[in-house]
């Protein structure tokens, strides 16, 4: 068969047969299927859609939601070659130490290997997002003019953004790497190809063939060796729960865990204003600079060790607009300024915004509803969560940054949201899709083992962020694609 096909065109009732099968052609099933190029596997990647956009194809991902207002379903991602990173912002950061630990105060944390398992694919996984060469916080000895701060738990950090080669738009994986993987001689791509069912075997321990539908009527079978399921953090668990033919609670979902944990980034705009008493600000903090080729802007965020004392999860705050003080403001900063002996004449306030990162909750979750889409699948509903103490932990991280500027003397922070109210009328979240098929040794604790193999069937796997067991606040593409080429890695063992 042609290296690009179109499931459209492939005859009712066919048979495929190939090794290693890749559901779902975004960050992960792309960079999965670059990196077997070459490796003795014939790999099959289904996509759903085709090069471009496509309303009917798009519409698949409808669902419903109860609790915390969250995104339209079918808005916050895309269902074409290169999936959603056809609309991502771009930002990199490789998750921390602690975002692996098990923290006794932190009801169901760990990573079941550390930091420096994936840590030697970041390289890698930095250069498939072309975020240039890995610096992050090494920036701070090639700039000047940080907001200076005091000793703290609060520092100033470092994101790398993807751009294209034009340094226009981050990458888009599709567009990048189409080319490259025409090329690839052991790979097929099948567009328009949706999966609407993981039948497994009667005894359930492994997976026998893929059910492929389309929406211009035709279907037909995959027959892989082995599977990998890499369809995002919310249709992932849509496959696994609607494939219950064998399994009635659905493939891999023998602990009820599938579709449960979900997570995002929530990110509440205008959650405080900073006060800067000289004025001046480096450009690098509110928007985009390029130093030395690398495409980065600065946050703060909490230390390794305040998170780990104070017991806060990651977080990270963001410089916008410049903004005008009320006559309250002005008078809280003159006195302030006096108090500490320096000159305000030329304050400036800026509001913050943010990006926090949730604790782990498995009632934030997906359901299968009765409702069904144009090929019969049924769609999700979400039950979103986010609690009080996820804005407390923030909030403390908030106030210690408004301590080390007082410190250095050379600024303030005004809490703006207060009340669950106050946050939750200024909510927005970041389209980082997580956690619904975590990772876990312990398959009563977790969906996929340390290797993302769905415990309990043999040759079926999960790849991408839905296995991300906690979340960090670092955006999870960059991520998923090095625990993906640490996949990659895995498999080329099990095919030898």
């Amino acid at each position: 068969m042609p290296i690009f096909t179109d499931a459209r065109a492939v005859p009712e009732g066919s048979a495929v047969e190939t090794d290693l099968a890749i559901i779902g052609a975004g960050p992960a099933g792309i960079t999965l299927a670059l990196s077997l190029a070459g490796a003795p596997i014939r790999v099959l990647l289904l996509e759903s859609g085709g090069g471009e956009y496509e309303p009917a194809t798009q519409a698949l991902y409808k669902g419903g939601e109860t609790g915390v207002r969250y995104l339209p379903l079918d808005a916050c991602r895309l269902r074409f070659l290169g999936g959603s990173s056809n609309h991502w912002g771009g930002w990199c950061r490789p998750l921390d130490e602690s975002d692996f630990e098990k923290r006794a105060w932190l009801a169901h944390s760990g990573w079941p290997f550390t930091r420096a398992e994936i840590a030697p694919y970041f390289s890698r996984a930095q250069a498939l997002v072309e975020a240039g060469a890995p610096i992050y916080d090494g920036l701070k000895d090639r700039i000047g003019d940080q907001i200076p701060l005091g000793a703290g738990g609060v520092y100033t950090s470092y994101f790398q953004f993807s751009k294209t080669r034009h340094d226009v738009t981050p990458t888009a994986f599709g567009e990048r790497y189409g080319a490259d993987l025409r090329r690839i001689a052991n790979l097929q791509l099948m567009e328009h190809a949706n999966v609407t069912g993981l039948r497994l075997a009667h005894d359930a321990k492994s997976l026998d063939r893929l059910e492929i539908a389309t929406l211009a009527g035709n279907t037909f079978t995959v027959k892989p060796k082995y599977a990998v399921v890499a369809a995002g953090g919310i249709e992932t668990a849509r496959l696994l729960l609607a494939s219950n033919d064998v399994m009635k609670t659905g493939a891999g979902n023998a602990n009820d865990l599938v579709g449960r944990f979900f997570a995002d980034h929530a990110i509440p705009r205008n959650t405080a204003t900073m006060v800067l008493f000289g004025g001046k600000i480096a450009p690098y903090y509110k928007t985009t600079v390029d130093v030395t080729g690398v495409h980065m802007r600065a946050t703060f965020s909490p230390t390794e060790e305040f998170k780990r004392e104070r017991q806060v999860l990651g977080s990270l705050a963001t410089v916008e607009q410049h903004v005008e003080l009320d006559a309250l403001g002005k008078a809280a900063v003159a006195e302030t300024a006096s108090a500490l002996g320096v000159d305000a004449g030329n304050a400036r306030a800026f509001s913050l915004g943010c990006g926090i990162e949730l604790a782990p909750d498995p009632e934030r979750r997906f359901t299968l509803t009765n409702e069904r889409d144009a090929l019969g699948m049924p769609r999700l509903q979400l039950n979103m969560t986010i609690s009080d103490a996820d804005f407390a932990r923030y909030r403390a991280t908030i106030k210690e940054l408004g301590r080390q500027l007082l410190a250095a003397k050379s600024g303030m922070i005004r809490l703006d949201r207060r009340t669950r109210e106050e946050w939750l009328s200024v909510m927005d979240w970041g389209n980082h899709h997580m956690g619904t098929a975590r990772m876990h040794d312990d398959p009563r604790k977790g969906v996929v083992d340390a290797n993302s193999q769905v415990h309990g069937i043999s040759n079926l796997y999960v790849a991408g962020s839905a296995v991300f067991p906690t979340y960090g606040s670092s955006n999870p593409t960059m991520n998923l694609v090095a625990l993906t080429l640490r996949l990659a890695d895995h498999l080329k063992q099990v095919f030898r």
